[in-house]
């Protein structure tokens, strides 16, 4: 999708006005991010085992080839087609019987056949097996009808991987399905990308820690366990989790300490244009450098990104929608650059409307939506309700993701192709 250039428009802040025109496009935006983001350094190796979600350092290479050996690939008789004369039926004795892990006591005997079961090793002398389905078993023997073809119903050495083949490359996220790969290739270790340091900030005179003791004034914390649950689920080493309330000195000495030991700095709150929002200015203050501070999105206008020292900064609004969206868009894709993911995958996907939705043009926004089916054609159909709140974390709780409207669009129609931000 490609995300046109914002308008001037008219909370954390999403709401306010931009007479300035300093907001950014959102993929301005990123590739601000993919500028400055580069994979940390070090590397480790661990075992197989405990390789889930890790990013791959190192090739993999096939250590020998596999199948190591031809195979059966069913439950049959392994025959030598050359010795099957004439137009048949034949009849050949069984003169062995090969299961899984074991191999063939002789090579297979003239005009005779060997029961083999799945995975086991094809007995020198035959080319073929026969599904048992195929065969008729006759006291000691068996009558085979219609003639076999070599090489039938067997799994050749070497058809999935030779020795030195390079089974995955550096740069992948290692799941199920190529930890499979590299237990095949014969590798009980593997060399990883050390995981990124986060440290998380949750700044704010208002925010308590604890549900159900807070002040008169006072609200619970929702971004510290959202942010660590959405941490933890991409593979961070979480460093520390701080609350600091709007002291300047506060912010700024959790700033530098927290710094000095992370890759990524996460905050939220303070990022906005009211008088307590100092996170910025202490940042500045403290030598920080800005990328960007305000990006043509609803919600989430005033996240901040810049670096201080070798730590790179991801400042959210407070507002837990808003830092939500804020952490999918741009905290996921600064995990994955610095994680050293080759290849990120796609923030949005594909979806169809199932409503007409007004929009002011100006942003691109997000709204949140419930999956409610598919179309005729086998689309993903999302609704979404008839009223949003960008504070309302119980309708973040209920969507399956978000709409996303660009920012030039006034009417999208009942059954447009519409992107959509996954939230679950």
């Amino acid at each position: 999708m490609t995300f046109p250039e914002p308008q001037p428009a008219t909370d954390c802040g999403c709401d306010t006005s931009d007479p300035l025109g300093a907001m950014i496009p959102l993929e301005k935006a990123f590739d601000l991010i993919d500028s400055v983001a580069v994979p940390v350094a070090g590397t480790e190796r661990v075992a197989l085992v405990r390789a889930h979600g890790r990013v791959l350092a190192e090739p993999v290479s096939a250590a020998a080839m596999v199948p190591p050996f031809h195979s059966s690939a069913m439950d049959g008789y392994a025959v030598c087609c050359a010795e099957l004369e004439g137009d048949g039926p034949w009849i050949l004795p069984v003169a062995d019987r090969i299961a899984a892990g074991h191999s063939a006591r002789q090579p297979l005997p003239r005009m005779a056949s060997a029961r083999i079961l799945t995975g086991a090793p094809v007995p020198p002398g035959a080319d073929a097996v026969v599904m048992q389905e195929h065969v008729r078993r006759d006291a000691g023997a068996i009558v085979l009808s219609n003639r076999p073809v070599p090489g039938e119903t067997i799994r050749h050495a070497g058809e999935d991987m030779r020795a030195g083949d390079m089974v995955l490359a550096p740069g992948c996220r290692l799941t199920s399905k190529e930890i499979a790969a590299c237990a095949a290739a014969g590798s009980a270790t593997v060399s990883v990308h050390r995981r990124v340091r986060v440290a998380l900030l949750v700044t704010g005179d208002e925010v308590e820690p604890v549900p159900g003791q807070k002040t008169v004034a006072g609200i619970n914390d929702v971004n510290s366990p959202m942010l660590v649950s959405e941490l933890q689920s991409q593979g961070a080493d979480l460093v520390s989790v701080n609350l600091v309330g709007d002291d300047p000195e506060e912010l700024a000495s959790a700033i530098r300490t927290l710094s000095a030991r992370a890759d990524i700095l996460l905050t939220t709150g303070g990022v906005s244009v009211g008088d307590a929002d100092l996170v910025p200015r202490v940042f500045r203050d403290i030598g920080g450098q800005i990328e960007f501070d305000r990006v043509a999105i609803k919600p989430g206008k005033p996240v901040t990104f810049g670096r201080l020292g070798q730590v790179l900064w991801l400042g959210l609004p407070g507002n837990p929608v808003a830092a939500f969206v804020g952490w999918r868009l741009f905290g996921a894709r600064l995990m994955a650059r610095l994680g050293g993911l080759a290849a990120p995958a796609p923030v949005m996907r594909r979806a169809v409307l199932a409503e007409d939705l007004q929009h002011h043009p100006g942003r691109c926004e997000f709204w949140p939506a419930s999956i409610v089916g598919v179309d005729p054609d086998g689309r993903t159909l999302v609704s979404c309700p008839d009223s949003t709140n960008s504070a309302a974390v119980a309708q973040l709780a209920s969507a399956d993701g978000f709409v996303v409207i660009a920012a030039d669009r006034q009417r999208i129609s009942e059954g447009e192709l519409v992107d959509f931000l996954p939230a679950k």
